[in-house]
């Protein structure tokens, strides 16, 4: 015995038939020519089934009309109106579709990028704005990839499955296996971080995807976990939407850290001018910072998180010296010695057999 249709299947059938009938479609066609409706045993099931799914799709909103023939009155057929149904032509003016293009670019994964570049370039060739990625340009925005585990992770949030994954502390280096209850995934200051209850602490945590070693792993079944309380997910959330504002005074090699550079307050805001020989409590005169900042640009960069802006620091390498203040110095040099015990010298370094 063949295999029956699956009832959204047959739905998809009978829209795709009823959008392409020139005129109109009987139910005798309907039974004997849309895929689905050949597995009704009997008439009275073909006229339950039928009803059922014309009163879901009107439901839907598919505008689905009863056409009556011109010589019988009782000769029914039905066809979708095209006029109500079909979607007005999509008119993008430049700044909308640059809008579109930004928000296409935040998706970064290869798992959408397809995707998203596909619906663009469809949208570009019906809109009349050539110009609109001019609007957007140096707007990009710098969400890093999130990796393989995005998914697994996506699915486990609304499965409210338990995973368990490799993951490295930034500030040890510490690699060890969670257990963890997934809640949310946010993409903040760069980054995706998964918050979730932490099974093994007890308490709330937040994880950036990119210290993620291996595979994301499901365990258990699915709805394992009552979902968390609002305030449990707002008070985990927090750290990464607000905080107190601090203000970074670094020394940049010219042409290097954009981003930051597009973070900086004007000098009018940092308090500070070119003829200024102390910026928020940093010394200029002082021999050794003079030294560091003699053919650098001296700028003031608002952050509201120590460990997030120590890490955007770290990854301009020696182009960027932090003068002040000193906790994001110290967290800084921390990184620093993390990464050079991982990475020991290949010379003058202690060999392991």
């Amino acid at each position: 015995m063949p295999e029956q249709i699956h009832p959204a299947e047959r739905l998809l059938n009978l829209v795709i038939a009823l959008v392409n009938t020139s005129a109109r479609m009987t139910k005798e066609q309907i039974r004997t020519s849309v895929a689905g409706y050949g597995d009704a045993p009997s008439d009275d099931a073909f006229e339950r089934m039928f009803e059922r799914d014309k009163d879901t799709l009107r439901e839907l909103g598919i505008p689905i009309l009863t056409v009556t023939g011109a010589g019988h009155g009782d000769d029914i057929g039905y066809r979708i109106d095209q006029e109500a149904y079909a979607l007005p032509p999509i008119e993008l003016t430049p700044a909308e579709l640059g809008a579109l293009s930004l928000a296409a670019q935040f998706w970064q994964d290869q798992s959408v990028r397809t995707d998203t570049t596909r619906a663009l370039t469809k949208l570009r060739a019906v809109g009349d704005a050539p110009e609109a990625a001019d609007l957007v340009a140096g707007l990009a925005p710098r969400v890093r990839a999130a990796g393989d585990s995005f998914g697994p992770l996506l699915e486990a949030v609304h499965a409210r499955r338990v995973v368990s994954f490799t993951y490295r502390a930034a500030s040890t280096g510490e690699v060890r296996t969670r257990s963890v209850e997934p809640w949310r995934l946010l993409a903040r200051r760069g980054g995706w971080f998964l918050v979730g209850h932490d099974r093994e602490r007890g308490e709330a945590r937040s994880f950036r995807l990119s210290r993620i070693e291996g595979r994301v792993r499901a365990d258990g079944p699915e709805g394992a976990f009552d979902p968390p309380r609002p305030d449990l997910v707002d008070a985990a959330t927090r750290a990464w939407s607000g905080g107190s504002q601090q203000v970074a005074v670094l020394a940049v090699r010219p042409e290097r850290a954009e981003a930051l550079r597009a973070r900086a307050l004007p000098a009018a805001a940092s308090g500070a001018d070119a003829d200024a020989d102390a910026a928020d409590g940093v010394e200029l005169r002082d021999p050794a910072v003079a030294a560091v900042v003699a053919d650098r640009d001296v700028l003031h960069v608002p952050f509201t998180s120590l460990g997030e802006m120590a890490e955007d620091v770290l990854g301009y390498g020696d182009a960027v010296v932090v003068l002040d203040p000193p906790p994001l110095r110290q967290a800084v040099l921390r990184l620093l010695r993390v990464a050079a015990d991982l990475h020991p010298a290949e010379h003058g370094g202690a060999s392991r057999g």
